[in-house]
């Protein structure tokens, strides 16, 4: 891939990175919630830890083998529930539920421009960026079923 090309993929992908942190900050100054800010907070630090890789690596300091590979688990929650408006009304389970669009749609950005490079280095960092974000969802997706569906003590 042409120097240029892979530049440029990278930089679109420190941009998302970018605002992806600011989505989540910005969400937290709405929310009352000291636990949904919390978890926000984490988020929003996960993002900055991607953008700093994809800086590292751009900068050549590792290869494509520096993110590990987990499987992460995909509960097709917000494939199958409208994404809510960001809101100060946004109930907990909202907020989840927004940031697993968010993370659905970022998972999407980075699969299909690993597909565009595939069997490629850079084709191999996007597939575990897209993996890095499918399990973001996957934890959100998790706190949404939990806040939206406590347990009872029936059972």
């Amino acid at each position: 891939m042409p120097e240029k090309m892979l530049s440029e993929v990278i930089d679109t992908a420190i941009q998302r990175e970018q605002e992806a942190y600011f989505f989540y900050r910005d969400i937290m100054d709405l929310v009352q919630d000291a636990q949904v800010k919390d978890t926000l907070e984490w988020i929003a630090n996960e993002e900055i830890k991607h953008r700093k890789f994809l800086v590292d690596y751009r900068n050549g300091k590792f290869g494509a083998t520096a993110l590990r590979m987990t499987r992460a688990v995909s509960y097709k929650i917000a494939e199958h529930l409208d994404e809510p408006e960001i809101s100060k009304e946004m109930k907990s389970a909202d907020v989840y539920l927004a940031a697993a669009h968010r993370e659905m749609k970022s998972h999407a950005f980075y699969s299909e421009l690993a597909k565009l490079h595939e069997g490629s280095e850079i084709g191999d960092i996007l597939m575990r960026m897209a993996n890095e974000e499918l399990k973001h969802k996957e934890k959100v997706e998790y706190l949404y079923s939990n806040t939206a569906f406590p347990q009872t003590s029936g059972g």
